[in-house]
Order: structure tokens, then sequence, then C-alpha cells
């Protein structure tokens, strides 16, 4: 039954991240970024594609899709090593399928709404997205630690993907989470592959420091 119920949430955290790259860098790429109209429409559908999993997949895997995440909450000691690990694969698999599908519904010179560090640079872009996902991962962790805020989590979870979107965009795309980013850049391929890890390193440093930070200050608030 233990098995049963972790293939459930891998298959789940699958499904979850494969909606994500989807439809929020489907949008992304059909779309584009280039007036405000579109900058906007990417922006709410990656927070809209959130809310939407959390609210159908979340009470079975707890809706991580992200491996930052997933990384967070072992820190934080909310699941196990296994766990953590079948998550994560999960998630890159979920997130390579729904590249795929994307490629063969619009063509793989769309971009497939890959994330870039042409505008600034990597190490600009590394620290955009280590403070991003901080944001990010830091306001999961708290909305998800009451038991009083679970009817709004996938709200304030989503909106805050939204937030870190508005202001991300114009620097790396926002990635925020490291399946998300190498799904499309697996399949474009080629110079996208080169800064690949910068979207895969940057988020889950910024995830690791958002889990500690969170420890530190919910430690300090109950003394």
């Amino acid at each position: 039954m233990k098995e049963s119920d972790s293939l459930k949430k891998y298959v789940a955290e699958f499904i979850g991240t494969f909606v994500l790259v989807l439809f929020a860098c489907g949008t992304a790429a059909t779309l584009g970024c280039n007036d405000l109209a579109g900058y906007l429409s990417v922006a709410l559908a990656f927070g809209l594609a959130i809310v939407a999993m959390a609210y159908s997949i979340g009470n079975i895997s707890g809706c991580h899709i992200n491996p930052a995440v997933s990384l967070a909450m072992f820190i934080s000691k909310k699941m196990s090593l296994e766990d953590f690990i079948g998550y994560v694969i999960a998630q890159f698999l979920g997130a390579t399928a729904g590249a795929g599908v994307l490629a063969y519904l619009i063509g793989r010179k769309s971009r497939l709404g890959i994330n870039t560090i042409a505008n600034v640079g990597w190490a600009k872009s590394f620290v955009v997205e280590v403070i991003l996902t901080f944001v990010f991962v830091l306001v999961i962790i708290g909305v998800t630690s009451k038991e009083s805020f679970s009817s709004i989590a996938g709200v304030v979870i989503g909106l805050s993907l939204t937030l870190v979107h508005l202001l991300g965009i114009g620097f790396t795309g926002t990635s925020v989470n490291p399946a998300r980013s190498f799904g499309p850049a697996v399949l474009v391929g080629g110079d996208q592959l080169m800064g690949l890890w910068v979207f895969i390193v940057a988020p889950l440093v910024g995830g690791a420091l958002a889990a500690f930070c969170y420890k530190f200050l919910a430690e300090k608030q109950s003394k």
C-alpha cells in the first residue's frame, strides 16, 4: 500500500509538471513577451497553472512540481529522501514530456518558452534566480505550514509565482524551477544547454536558503 501511495504521488508530480510546462511555457512560446499584454499573460499563465494543479493534485502529492520546492521540503523534514528522489525524477520527466508535446504542436523553432542568460549574463542571472526562488519557496513553506491556510494556499502560491515572473521575465524569463527549464532546453538543444546549469543550480540554492531562513524565523518566533 505504501509503495502504491508513493507511486500515485510521483504520477501526480509528473502530471503537474507536464501541465505547467505545456500550458505556461506554451503561452510564453506562442504569445511572447514583446508587449504588456504578452508579458502579463505569461506571468498569469504560470500562476494559473500552479493554482489549477494545487487544487487538483495538491491533496495527493502536495503539488511541488518543482525540484527547488521538493528540496526545501526535504530540508524542512517534511518528506523522506526516497520521496524526494522520486519527486525530482517525476518532475524532470513530466517537464520533458510537456516540452515534447509542445515541440510537436508548435515546433522547436518556437523556442518552447526557454530561459536564457542572454539578457544580463550568467552572474546576474544566477543572482536573480536565487532571489526569485527564495521568495517563491519562502511563501510556499509559510502558507503550507499552517492548516488554517490550506483553503487559500493554492491561490497564494499561484499569485506569488505570478509576482516573481513579473520581475524575472525581463531578466531570465523566470525559471525558479530546474525541471521547467530542463525540459524546453533539452528539446531546443544547441546553445541553450550551455547556460542550463544556472537554471538548475540557482533555484536549488534559492530553495535551500528559503528552507533554512524559514526554520530560523520559526524558531525565533516560538521562543
